[in-house]
């Protein structure tokens, strides 16, 4: 079975509340939930938390609550793939068959498209060598001719041997979005790196996807919804 697994601790502390906190008029947690239930791909797509609130939440826009997150699963210092590997035995357990591939999405992906998580499903079925699928951003300017401040106020060039490059003959990079991750089970369970010549990024428009982690990134992303509402991309 596929499985969606969107972790949604109750506890953030920069955005209070943030996974059920209102945006474009509806609770933060619906928007990957819907984008998730309307790819079609998932047998089932559960909530992992250990916040009453937000598993009532999660319920009333279609997800599955199946089971509480244990409360040594629920700090601040828990790593996600510890809250991945809980879901896909905790599932396993209760519908008594392998989950064969694992897609966790982040309950802050307010962008989230459906579309690309089909593509990225399908660019990981193409790929039997890989092990994991990410959703990935292209930095907006190559890191290579990135700069940073000296003791005493002037700047160097990172990497200084790439002063005189043209940006077109550097080299393509891009980072995780912060989005979504699918993997196989295996992949998950082994603790196998994310990111390494197993992984695959499937790269995003920048204008589906934003991280957001503070207050700050909370009200870029009310201005790029109401952009791109504006423009019909997305229902208002």
């Amino acid at each position: 079975m596929k499985i969606a697994i969107i972790p949604a601790r109750g506890g953030s502390k920069r955005i209070p509340r943030k996974n059920i906190r209102p945006f474009g008029g509806r609770p933060m947690i619906a928007w990957p939930i819907a984008a998730a239930r309307d790819s079609g791909l998932f047998d089932h797509v559960i909530v992992s938390t250990d916040d009453a609130e937000i598993a009532e939440t999660a319920l009333a826009h279609g997800a599955e609550v199946p089971f509480p997150r244990p409360v040594e699963l629920a700090d601040d210092f828990t790593p996600t793939r510890a809250v991945i590997n809980h879901a896909i035995r905790a599932m396993e357990e209760a519908q008594g068959r392998e989950v064969t591939l694992a897609c966790c999405i982040y309950a802050t992906s307010g962008f989230l498209d459906a579309s690309d998580l089909v593509g990225a499903h399908g660019l990981l079925a193409a790929e039997p060598a890989a092990g994991f699928v990410f959703a990935a951003l292209h930095f907006p300017h190559p890191p290579q001719r990135a700069l940073c401040r000296g003791p005493e106020g002037g700047v160097a060039m990172l990497h200084p041997e790439h002063a005189g490059t043209r940006s077109q003959d550097l080299c393509e990079t891009f980072h995780d979005a912060a989005q979504f991750y699918w993997g196989r089970r295996d992949a998950f369970l082994s603790g196998a790196p994310m990111f390494s010549t197993l992984a695959r990024p499937w790269i995003l428009p920048r204008d589906r996807a934003l991280d957001i982690d503070t207050p700050e990134d909370w009200d870029w992303a009310e201005r790029l919804l109401a952009l791109r509402q504006a423009a019909g991309e997305i229902p208002a």
